[in-house]
């Protein structure tokens, strides 16, 4: 009979964080915002672990030349709520776009990772920006491949 193998859990602390960039440029946002979610969660790690953040920190240049697909950009709505009563606020995507294009990412992906604690900690290594610069250059961020 074969010993039971054991199974490992990373600790977080054990994790070396590399940091990679995006060009969003002409890219599809749903299709970027879910690899960029599966590089803040770890889960292309061997060391995977779904209980802790071993995830790497995601830089995005050119936010705004992010594309959608169909009639997305004034038919897909965003609601939120004031606190007030009848506080209820629509956005559609082409407005959102000419305020802060950021936020676009930064919604599609939050929507991918796991809301709590765990979620908030693997959403903060998200760093968007509009341009084409950003000011990561002293992390020396390695350009991540998304199809």
């Amino acid at each position: 009979m074969k010993p039971m193998t054991k199974s490992t859990s990373k600790a977080a602390a054990l994790s070396a964080r590399r940091w990679f960039v995006v060009d969003a440029e002409g890219m599809v946002l749903g299709r970027l915002a879910s690899q960029i979610a599966h590089v803040l969660r770890g889960k292309h790690q061997v060391t995977y672990t779904p209980h802790v953040d071993t995830g790497d920190f995601v830089i995005v240049v050119n936010a705004e030349k992010v594309r959608l697909t169909g009639k997305k950009e004034t038919d897909k709505v965003y609601h939120r709520h004031t606190g007030w009563v009848g506080g209820v606020v629509t956005t559609n995507v082409a407005k959102l776009r000419e305020k802060d294009a950021r936020q676009l990412i930064e919604k599609a992906v939050w929507g991918m990772i796991p809301k709590g604690p765990l979620g908030r900690a693997m959403y903060s290594k998200l760093k968007v920006f509009n341009g084409p610069e950003h000011t990561h250059s002293a992390q020396q961020p390695q350009e991540l491949k998304v199809a």
